[in-house]
């Protein structure tokens, strides 16, 4: 309960915090380099090293892949359907098929789980990531033509994007040095991921105009929120995986858009009102839909 209790706090903190304007606008940013720069490797640091490898862990990484790919196909049918501008196509196709699998997903894994669960999460939250990285900045760049597409740039994102070197130093450091040490110090930085993400989401949280951009809202957030999820559950379903890794990837894939997808979207013109408004209403009415996912995965997985 109080972990239900801790996420109501920090998001309604933020909201009040913005609305009073008790910090610059653009305080969110420094949060966040905290949580991207040294909370989320050290997420990496306390958990990766302590998971037992095994094919079971080959569906996390695969559900990003095929929520992403599904939200390409579902989004392009749908601009074919509607003939919308090529710019909010790619929008909704970021915005629609990465998932929040950190600043929310970690703490609602907490709420619903337990802290252990994380790992399988991490796997998870990479994977996103280095979607967004790549295969993200790819639709950016041809929904936008602002630029040319070249391998380089989006090879330099995914090198340099610090969750994603703390994943690999955090997998391969430990065969080498003893971390045991430095668990306690992990420990400390990772327990300021829950708090600060949801804190940070409370002063980015914004609804202005959600009326005039209803449809193309509706059907980003019924993919994100209801399809992508139920896709990963039908192969968990087919595949006969009861796992608990089965159980959080099914949940992580429940979770609402990446934050990041919004920057990107904003970078590259992409219809940047509606694709914030995906992100800021899908937090939202994922608190509903969240509790609906894990009541349906503790009754069939």
């Amino acid at each position: 309960m109080i972990n239900f209790v801790l996420i109501g706090l920090c998001i309604i903190a933020g909201l009040l915090f913005r609305k009073y304007g008790k910090l610059p606008h653009d305080a969110h940013k420094s949060i966040n380099a905290w949580i991207i720069y040294i909370a989320l490797p050290a997420v990496s640091f306390k958990y990766l090293p302590h998971i037992q490898w095994s094919s079971n862990l080959l569906l996390p990484v695969v559900a990003p892949i095929i929520v992403w790919l599904g939200s390409w196909v579902y989004n392009r049918f749908y601009a074919i359907r509607s003939g919308i501008h090529k710019g909010t196509e790619g929008g909704m196709k970021l915005t629609a098929g990465l998932s929040n699998t950190s600043f929310v997903g970690f703490p609602l894994i907490m709420a619903y789980f337990s802290e252990s669960d994380i790992g399988t999460a991490i796997i998870c939250d990479q994977v996103t990531f280095t979607l967004l990285s790549s295969a993200g900045i790819i639709v950016a760049i041809n929904s936008s033509k602002q630029q040319e597409l070249s391998p380089g740039p989006v090879i330099k994102k995914i090198l340099r994007f610090p969750p994603f070197l703390g994943c690999i130093a955090a997998l391969f450091l430990p065969h080498f040095i003893d971390i045991a040490p430095a668990e306690p110090l992990f420990d400390k930085l990772a327990s300021t991921v829950g708090p600060l993400a949801l804190f940070s989401i409370g002063l980015q949280l914004k609804f202005n105009g959600w009326r005039g951009e209803i449809k193309h809202l509706s059907v980003a957030l019924f993919y994100k929120l209801l399809i992508a999820p139920a896709l990963i559950l039908l192969i968990v379903l087919l595949f006969n995986l009861h796992s608990n890794i089965a159980r959080i990837t099914v949940f992580e894939m429940a979770m609402p858009t990446l934050l990041t997808s919004g920057v990107v979207a904003d970078e590259y013109n992409l219809n940047p009102k509606l694709s914030n408004l995906i992100i800021g209403v899908g937090i939202v009415v994922s608190f509903v839909t969240t509790a609906f996912w894990f009541a349906i995965i503790q009754w069939l997985v």
